[in-house]
C-alpha cells in the first residue's frame, strides 16, 4: 500500500478524517475504527460490487453485515433505491448504532448518506468513493439525496459521514469517460477560489489525463482539502459554500432536461462552468480571455465544452428549481476571472436565456 495522506474535515464532534492513498480498501483495521456498533450494510453497484464488494465484506469478518447491490448509474439515484436500502437496514435489524458503508461513487454515496441521515432519524456512514469526482467533491461534505424528474437532489439532507476512504487504486479501472468527468470539479476548486492551483492544472493536465500517481495524488489532496476547509466554515450552504455549485446550476439543469446518465455529472458541470464564466462576461463581471483559458483546460482534459441541442426554455425553466435560488429569482455562482467566484443574486432571466441559446 501507497503512502496515505490524510486530511481532516474540523467540525467540531463531528470532524472526520479523510485518508487518500493505494490500497486503503484492504486496511480493514484503518477503516473499520470508525464503525461503533455491530450492524454494517455495506451499499454499493453492479459495476463497483464485481470488483471490490468481497474486498470489503472481507474486512467485517466477526460483524453482523450484509449488502445491497443497486443498479449502476445516475436514473437510478431515486426515491425508490432509497427504500431499498432502508428494506435492508430492517432485514439486517440495523439499530441505531449501525453503519451504512457507501461503496461507490457519487450516487452510492448520495443514496447511501440519504439513507443513513433518515433510518431511526440518523445512523452512522463511511464513503469509500471509487470513482475521482466522488473522491474531490460528493464524498467530502455531507451532502445526501436524490433526484427527482424535476429535478436533481431535491430531496436530501446534510448528513456527514464518520470518514472517507479514498483508495486511489481504484481509478485504475474507471473507464476514461468517467475519469475524465471527475476532473472537472477538480478544476472546479482552481476556478473559485484558487488562481494558482487552476496554473497548476494547466501545466499538469496532461499527467492527469495520462493519471499519472503523483499528479493525481496532488490534485485529489488539494481538491480535499479546499473542500473541506470551506464545508468547515459553512457546513449547511448559507454563505461561502454556495461557490462550491459554480458550473452547477447550468450542470444540474442540462442533466435534467438531456435526462440523467445522457452526461456524466462531470460532464454537465464542464460545460455548466463555461456557461457561467460567459454569462460572467456578458454581463461585464469578468474579462473573456479567463473563459477561454477554461475552456482551453477543459478540452485538454478530454471534457466537453458545447452542450448538446436541448430546448433553452426547459433549461430555464429547472434550473428555476435550484436550491440556491430566493425570492423566486435566480441566484447563480458567476465569477470575476480565474480564481474569483461570487455569489449574484437576481440575475435576469433573459441573460441565462441567451447563454443557454447560444450554447
Amino acid at each position: 500500500m501507497s503512502a496515505v495522506r490524510t486530511l481532516d474535515v474540523a467540525l467540531g464532534a463531528r470532524s472526520y478524517p479523510i485518508w487518500i492513498g493505494a490500497g486503503l480498501l484492504a486496511d480493514s483495521a484503518r477503516w473499520r475504527a470508525p464503525i461503533r456498533g455491530r450492524h454494517v450494510l455495506v451499499v454499493t453497484n453492479t459495476t463497483v460490487a464485481a470488483l471490490y464488494l468481497q474486498r470489503v465484506l472481507a474486512g467485517l469478518a466477526g460483524l453482523q453485515h450484509a449488502h445491497l447491490v443497486l443498479p449502476d448509474g445516475e436514473a437510478h439515484k431515486t426515491l425508490d433505491a432509497s427504500g431499498q436500502i432502508f428494506a435492508a437496514l430492517a432485514a439486517l435489524g440495523a439499530s441505531r448504532d449501525a453503519t451504512i458503508l457507501a461503496l461507490g461513487g457519487g450516487v452510492i454515496g448520495d443514496l447511501a448518506g440519504f439513507a443513513a441521515a433518515s433510518w431511526m432519524r440518523g445512523i452512522d456512514f463511511i464513503q469509500m468513493p471509487t470513482t475521482l469526482l466522488a473522491m474531490v467533491d460528493s464524498s467530502v461534505g455531507g451532502k445526501t439525496g436524490v433526484n427527482l424528474p424535476q429535478g436533481k437532489n431535491l430531496v436530501g439532507a446534510f448528513h456527514q459521514p464518520r470518514a472517507v476512504v479514498a483508495d486511489t487504486g481504484t481509478l485504475a479501472t474507471l473507464p476514461v469517460r468517467e475519469y475524465r468527468a471527475g476532473l472537472a470539479e477538480v478544476v472546479k476548486y482552481g476556478a473559485i477560489n484558487d488562481a494558482a492551483f487552476f496554473a497548476w492544472l494547466e501545466v499538469h493536465a496532461d499527467a492527469l489525463v495520462a493519471r499519472d500517481e503523483a499528479a493525481l495524488a496532488a490534485a485529489i489532496q488539494a481538491s480535499c482539502r479546499a473542500k473541506s476547509a470551506i464545508v468547515a466554515r459553512d457546513e449547511h450552504e448559507r454563505g461561502e459554500r454556495a461557490l462550491l455549485n459554480f458550473g452547477h446550476s447550468f450542470g444540474h439543469a442540462l442533466e435534467t432536461v438531456a435526462g440523467y446518465g445522457t452526461l456524466l455529472h462531470g460532464e454537465a458541470v464542464a460545460i455548466g462552468m463555461l456557461q457561467a464564466a460567459t454569462l460572467s462576461t456578458r454581463l461585464g463581471r469578468a474579462d473573456a480571455a479567463d473563459a477561454t483559458r477554461l475552456a482551453r483546460l477543459l478540452t485538454r482534459l478530454g471534457l466537453p465544452v458545447q452542450a448538446p441541442p436541448l430546448d433553452a426554455a426547459a433549461l430555464l425553466a429547472a434550473m428555476r428549481l435550484d436550491k440556491k435560488n430566493e425570492g423566486g429569482r435566480l441566484r447563480l455562482i458567476l465569477w470575476r476571472g480565474i480564481g474569483q467566484a461570487e455569489i449574484v443574486d437576481a440575475v435576469a432571466e433573459d441573460e441565462v436565456a441567451a447563454v443557454l441559446a447560444g450554447s
